[in-house]
């Protein structure tokens, strides 16, 4: 297991109370008994990519994990969405702003993200869809990379009702053979509608 690094090294953020790990609880058991298996690494900082992601059910799944998790994560939006009367419940609910538009790109803003806040947990789909495609979108990578974060990728196994979280990466190398990497840590799990998995 990758050792998370020594200056990220902290508790997990983290968000809610007892009754609300609880109502996470309750809805895993009433989506079908859904079990957590593996544990997070205690780091203040990490990217979450979790598949394969091939239906609607993947959010409010996610949603009830997180909430029996006592987890707090962010999420990507486009910067758009983030207006009134929505802004601030976004922002609450952790969306952070993107335009795919600026100099920089996602991942010039994302790394920018990453060196300003002393928390920040980002979840993800990498398909950055539920529809089929051929392959992953590489943008986490690239920010995990440049922003010195680890990967901890998580499996939505639907054949065996598990959310596997799996060892923390620090990525290092070649981005390609990361990504592999990473889609490999995570291929053993079925997705709600397999024919649409990468």
């Amino acid at each position: 297991m990758t050792h998370i690094p020594e200056h990220l090294r902290a508790p997990l953020p983290t968000r809610g109370n007892r009754f609300s790990r609880w109502v996470g609880r309750v809805g895993m058991r009433l989506l079908g008994g859904w079990r957590i298996e593996g544990e997070l690494p205690n780091t203040r900082q990490a990217i979450i990519p979790v598949a394969p992601h091939t239906s609607n059910w993947d959010f409010f799944v996610g949603v009830f994990v997180m909430l029996a998790l006592g987890l707090k994560l962010s999420f990507l939006g486009k910067h758009t969405i983030f207006r009134f009367p929505v802004n601030g419940l976004l922002r609450w609910l952790g969306g952070i702003p993107v335009d795919r538009r600026a100099a920089q790109g996602v991942v010039g803003q994302m790394v920018t993200e990453f060196s300003q806040r002393h928390e920040l947990i980002l979840a993800l789909a990498p398909e950055g869809t539920r529809k089929k495609v051929t392959e992953w979108k590489k943008g986490f990578i690239h920010i995990a990379k440049a922003a010195q974060v680890p990967v901890v990728p998580v499996a939505m196994d639907f054949s065996r009702r598990v959310i596997d979280i799996r060892p923390p990466m620090l990525i290092t190398g070649d981005i390609d053979a990361e990504l592999a990497r990473v889609k490999q840590a995570i291929a053993h799990a079925q997705g709600k509608n397999p024919q649409h998995a990468c």
